[in-house]
């Protein structure tokens, strides 16, 4: 796996802190950085996600797609997915993130609350490496509710 990060900024004051990720794959993705009112040059214009943004969303991402498979693959009518991410951060540089809770909305029919919660495990003990990456530093909690085709 493979991946490009290049600022998209110039010389000057206005140069921004935005930046531009070409994938391995074949995609991009734009991030910025927060604006900075006392010092323009070092903040970004708001005009994409916070690197650290994209690393919550790819962890949702990572982990969603593990528990859509597994549900899948144990022959569950599972129709929708969505995990919603909130996070807490070190006060202090670096920022890593501290705390981590995922609650997940899993829609389905006759979908069984034990098989949800069965796959979200699966996914944060063995298969999202998102997830137990992040997990060597933050504490991740889950929840999940499972909503009826």
């Amino acid at each position: 796996m493979e991946c490009t990060v290049s600022w998209t900024g110039g010389s000057g004051a206005r140069s921004g802190m935005g930046f531009l990720a070409e994938t391995g794959s074949g995609h991009t993705l734009m991030m910025d950085g927060a604006p900075d009112a006392a010092k323009p040059e070092n903040g970004g214009q708001n005009l994409a996600p916070r690197p650290m943004e994209t690393v919550l969303a790819g962890t949702g991402g990572c982990t969603a797609y593990d528990v859509v498979l597994i549900l899948k693959r144990g022959r569950h009518d599972v129709q929708g997915c969505s995990v919603k991410l909130t996070s807490e951060r070190a006060e202090a540089d670096p920022k890593i993130f501290t705390k981590i809770h995922m609650h997940f909305t899993v829609t389905g029919k006759d979908l069984p609350a034990v098989a949800v919660e069965r796959a979200i495990a699966m996914s944060h003990d063995k298969y999202c490496s998102a997830s137990i990456m992040l997990a060597k530093m933050a504490d991740i909690t889950t929840s999940f509710e499972v909503v009826p085709a």
